[in-house]
């Protein structure tokens, strides 16, 4: 699967570094490497661009004002030097936050969970076009209530009295229990694996012995949970 992508800076040393790194990455097609937000705008209107590499401080226009004002946004990754932006780039569903300057691997990291995004909306959009309560869970954590579509989590850790939601793009550490979260799960999509966790089953690939491949991760199957899992899964 290729994706294409947008640069965005108006520094030519960051265009520059960015068109190296995005190289070096097969799956990322370069439509161009823009010198302004306004040019980033017009190639957004125009064609189907799936990912931008954006700065935030620019002339006449600023990222975060370009990402307010565009219709259908693609996925977002900031490449900035200013830190103090990041939590208002999150609200606008940044997909990650690169601070300048950037190596190659953390490049390839916030690449990585962008793909992983882009993929997910491909292969699952056509199961949700409708949102159903049953579609989305509440989660309360930092002191905040987080509305999560239950399809975007992949699985759900458990340490002692907190609990870890392990999403497409993010984590969510809860306090909870998890044999709550069991409960209120079951009967959309999810499966107790283990005494710490529980996996979306949407989202495994493999069952290689007593582990189960989602992603990058390998979640492991207790003893006790093992006949569940291949008749929950596998059957």
């Amino acid at each position: 699967m290729s994706y294409t992508c947008l640069i965005i800076d108006d520094e030519q040393p960051a265009r520059e570094l960015l068109k190296r790194y995005v190289e070096k990455v097969p799956h990322l097609n370069l439509v161009k490497a823009c010198k302004s937000a306004l040019e980033g705008i017009e190639l957004i209107n125009s064609q189907s661009i799936d990912l931008i590499f954006l700065d935030i401080q620019m002339p006449d226009l600023t990222g975060i004002e370009m990402l307010k004002s565009i219709r259908s946004q693609p996925i977002t990754i900031f490449t900035t030097a200013y830190q103090e932006f990041a939590l208002e780039g999150y609200q606008l569903d940044v997909v990650d936050y690169l601070l300048k300057p950037f190596p190659f691997n953390r490049f390839v990291q916030a690449v990585n969970k962008a793909c992983e995004l882009l993929e997910m909306r491909e292969g699952k959009e056509i199961e949700r076009p409708n949102t159903k309560k049953s579609d989305t869970l509440i989660i309360k954590a930092e002191h905040k209530l987080y509305k999560v579509a239950t399809i975007d989590i992949k699985y759900i850790e458990g340490l002692r009295e907190y609990v870890t939601y392990h999403l497409v793009d993010r984590k969510i550490i809860s306090l909870q229990a998890l044999k709550d979260i069991e409960l209120n799960l079951k009967s959309i999509g999810f499966i107790r694996v283990h005494k710490s966790f529980i996996v979306n089953k949407r989202w495994v690939e493999v069952m290689d012995g007593n582990r189960l491949k989602i992603g990058d991760k390998n979640v492991p199957v207790g003893a006790a949970y093992k006949e569940q899992v291949l008749t929950g899964i596998f059957d």
